[in-house]
């Protein structure tokens, strides 16, 4: 029988490729000819020390690799720190609204016997104080609301303090009650502050867009 054949599948199937003959015939061939299973073996032997040659030696980067890292992305530590000054904006907006609410409602619950106004006067300053209150607390939920709401309130503080001042000097006013205003002129900035934000953040977006669609 002729091994010629046998051993090119032999080296066929070293390499991967087809063997031009079944694999049975192939097997059945090396377990009945010591010639082929030994030359067989020794082709096997010969291939793995080919593809098993020792690597080159490579110097060690890892250190080179790791020093060339940024310690931190670009722009990460900005959007960390513009999230946690929006969510800062949002508590203390929340919490001036609860503060003026709770400033506004003893009027509206009976508590304006207390008060040298008449009470229907004292009622409608306490329904207009919850109002602010409100517009606040509905600021620090929905952001988006702020340049809505901020023409009204801003108005109302402007007016507020021109008449407090005036009836401070006037000694209309005891200056403990018109310290309780300086909580609605809280409100008032910091509704301003997220109204800007507001809008800057609609100007970078618009602008991007802008510079993908070119």
């Amino acid at each position: 029988m002729q091994c010629a054949p046998f051993r090119e599948a032999v080296s066929a199937r070293l390499d991967g490729e087809p063997l031009g003959m079944p694999a049975a015939d192939l097997d059945r061939h090396l377990a009945g000819c010591p010639d082929c299973a030994g030359w067989s073996g020794a082709a096997g032997a010969v291939t793995r020390r080919a593809r098993l040659a020792p690597a080159p030696p490579v110097p060690d980067l890892t250190a080179a690799v790791l020093g060339a890292l940024p310690r931190q992305l670009p722009g990460t530590a900005a959007a960390a720190r513009a999230r946690l000054l929006h969510q800062s904006l949002r508590l203390a907006l929340l919490a001036v609204g609860v503060a003026q609410a709770g400033l506004a409602w003893p009027a509206l619950s009976g508590g304006a016997a207390a008060m040298s106004a008449p009470v229907h006067v004292a009622n409608e300053t306490g329904a207009w104080n919850l109002a602010v209150a409100a517009a606040f607390v509905a600021v620090a939920a929905a952001p988006r609301l702020a340049a809505g709401a901020l023409p009204l309130l801003a108005t109302f503080a402007v007016l507020l303090t021109l008449t407090t001042v005036r009836d401070l000097n006037a000694g209309h006013v005891h200056a403990d009650r018109a310290a309780a205003h300086l909580l609605l002129l809280a409100g008032v900035v910091l509704v301003t502050v997220v109204a800007w934000r507001q809008r800057r953040r609609r100007g970078a977006a618009v602008l991007a867009g802008e510079r993908v669609a070119a």
